[in-house]
């Protein structure tokens, strides 16, 4: 395992990060949802053993329940690892609300302070409009002094523009979670920004949302050696000198040794080859055509429609090609025995979902177009 200084918190953060977002769960009989623990441990505690020390969670992953699973499985080593989780800032009424928060989170995580307490996907707007009246950042330093806060962070979703206002005007902030991958290099000029102002980096999705996961032939699209894809995209990702660490959402212990494989190597890019890949890019731009990450953040549809599995179908057959797995996803979606999922036809046009879409996608179109494409298959 490969190490980098983050930022300017004097931690050394392994260059692969582990997301707790999408840990394997166990449907119960009543309905309600809990994290499969001994999976977790096993893999959580694998990962450390590969060398990985940054572990990502936050208050709702995996049905409220990932800080649980992923403090039962750190336990053993805690003063070993880094745990990083965040606040809901609609949680956050009046800034009393920012401490009650974290209390929960540690008493969720059974831990008496968090290594990085991140102000959770926020915008220029909420930052103007809450942080900065409310003056959280001050609370949060507060928190800081007593100890139950390390590092103060945050994640973010918005424009390469917004991100430097925040970075301009957010004195105390110490790092960002931000999204990156060979498909969506938004915030490549932004992240050397945030790295130059002394700020840790961290990436989430740099495999796309998983669209970067399947087999295909990108590497030699691009011109490049014949790498799986997945490996391709973390090597970029890594490549960039202001990037600390890759946030990866392993859900078995096979990807968790795939991916720390890549996280091992010396140089994972030169930057020769990193910039030749980047222009490269530049030549497949339908690949950027919708950018769903499948954070679910859309979910629940007040319809019950799945939208991130309906555009992962989509993108199945738009990105890769792969026109059967699209098909047999699309119908096994539809047709389902246990939990037959709802077509987009049933869509009421809320607008629910693209209000809550980090990637400000216009869902209810794009749902009449996919579904419309899909069908024919």
């Amino acid at each position: 395992m490969q190490y980098r200084p983050f930022g300017k918190t004097g931690v050394n953060i392994s260059t692969l990060g582990f997301g707790c977002m999408r840990l394997p769960e166990i449907q119960k009989e009543d309905g309600s949802w809990e994290v499969d623990q001994a999976k977790t441990d096993e893999m959580l505690l694998r990962a450390y053993e590969l060398g990985v020390n940054y572990f990502d969670t936050a208050l709702y992953y995996c049905h409220s329940n990932s800080e649980i699973a992923v403090g039962k499985a750190l336990k053993p080593i805690r003063d070993k690892v880094y745990i990083s989780t965040k606040c809901p800032l609609e949680l956050v009424k009046e800034p009393a609300d920012f401490r009650k928060t974290l209390e929960t989170s540690l008493k969720k995580l059974d831990t008496p302070y968090v290594d990085f307490y991140h102000f959770w996907g926020i915008n220029q707007k909420t930052f103007d409009e809450k942080i900065v009246p409310m003056g959280l950042i001050t609370e949060a330093q507060k928190l800081k002094e007593e100890g139950l806060i390390r590092h103060i962070s945050f994640s973010f979703h918005d424009s390469p523009e917004a991100l430097k206002h925040i970075i301009d005007n957010g004195e105390g902030l110490e790092s960002v979670l931000l999204q990156y991958n060979l498909l969506d290099r938004a915030n490549e000029e932004m992240i050397q920004y945030a790295a130059s102002k002394g700020l840790g980096v961290v990436v989430m999705g740099p495999v796309g949302g998983g669209r970067l996961a399947a087999p295909t032939e990108l590497a030699q699209k691009l011109g490049g050696e014949p790498l799986n894809t997945y490996e391709l995209a973390f090597r970029f990702v890594l490549g960039n000198p202001g990037v600390c660490c890759a946030l990866s959402g392993m859900q078995t212990l096979d990807m968790v040794e795939k991916n720390a494989v890549v996280a091992s190597l010396e140089n994972p890019m030169s930057e020769e080859e990193w910039r030749r890949i980047g222009d490269s890019l530049e030549n497949l731009k339908k690949f950027s055509e919708l950018y769903c990450t499948g954070c679910g953040y859309c979910q629940p549809c007040p319809k019950g429609i799945n939208i991130p599995k309906i555009f992962q179908a989509y993108t199945y057959l738009n990105v890769y090609g792969l026109k059967d797995l699209a098909k047999n996803t699309w119908n096994g979606y539809l047709t389902n025995e246990k939990n037959p999922g709802v077509s987009p036809a049933e869509c009421i046009n809320c607008g629910y979902c693209e209000r809550k879409c980090p990637q400000h996608l216009k869902v209810r179109e794009l749902l009449k177009k996919v579904e419309g494409v899909l069908s024919a298959l």
